[in-house]
């Protein structure tokens, strides 16, 4: 009789597991323990689902962040006394019963760990996919197919990244504003803003934002597995309005300045 793959894998498995026995009757030789597994969450992250599933979480803080920013950015307009409020108002979140700016930096240490998982996501996920297929596609239709926003995640996502780094230079703690005074944000804004070469550098690095955020929105919840061809065209329409909104919002603050709006 032929046996199939299945018993004959199944009859060597019996035949190590004998091997193990005649051992340890024949030597008194322990039989070596089985290792244990990674932690669930680290095993679930080192798969292709988990860096995507971390991607798409990390993606929602960030959009969630980046909102709440650009609306708390407009309070520059109603004057000075109302956008250093709304900053003194950030330090002094649920003080008491925690510390003066606790809250602020627990806010700070979060957002940064989900940039840093989201890019290492990312990272990770391109060399998996490099390492599946060496070979690129050579179609030209597929490379067509796929629009600017996608085909430009890594660049946007490098520019967004230096953005932030001079960011927090810049306007968090002023080593990099010749006119920065701690708790004075429309000051320190002005400082900056009026710049011309900074204020362009912030309009750029938020296009780049938005271009990043356009398509983070809309294959995110194709990323997690939730893609329904009748809500396409609502996915779309909202990574539309999503990054028009956040984009508007933060370079009219510069280009306020500039126009003398904001003073």
């Amino acid at each position: 009789m032929v046996r199939t793959r299945e018993e004959v894998s199944t009859a060597d498995q019996r035949a190590e597991a004998d091997d193990a026995d005649r051992l340890v009757k024949d030597t008194g030789a322990p039989v070596p323990k089985p290792r244990r597994g990674l932690p669930l969450p680290i095993t679930f992250y080192r798969s292709a689902v988990g860096k995507k599933w971390v991607m798409a979480v990390t993606g929602v803080i960030g959009m969630g962040f980046v909102f709440a920013h650009m609306i708390g950015n407009l309070h520059s307009f109603e004057g000075a006394s109302q956008i250093n409020h709304y900053g003194e108002w950030l330090r002094e979140l649920l003080d008491p019963p925690f510390p003066r700016s606790f809250v602020l930096w627990v806010m700070r240490i979060g957002l940064i760990t989900a940039v840093a998982l989201h890019i290492h996501a990312a990272y990770s996920l391109t060399i998996m996919n490099r390492r599946a297929r060496p070979v690129r596609y050579q179609s030209h239709r597929d490379y067509v197919a796929a629009n600017f926003a996608s085909r430009t995640m890594r660049w946007t996502g490098v520019i967004v990244l230096l953005f932030l780094v001079y960011h927090l230079l810049d306007l968090s703690f002023g080593t990099s504003n010749p006119g920065f005074v701690r708790g004075e944000v429309q000051r320190n804004l002005v400082a900056s803003f009026e710049q011309w070469p900074v204020a362009i550098a912030y309009i750029v690095a938020n296009v780049a934002l938005g271009v990043h955020l356009y398509h983070g929105s809309w294959s995110l919840f194709q990323t997690v597995g939730w893609n329904n061809p009748r809500l396409n065209p609502l996915r779309r329409q909202f990574a539309v309005v999503f990054a028009v909104v956040v984009t508007v919002g933060f370079i009219s603050v510069p280009i306020g300045v500039l126009a003398g709006v904001i003073e």
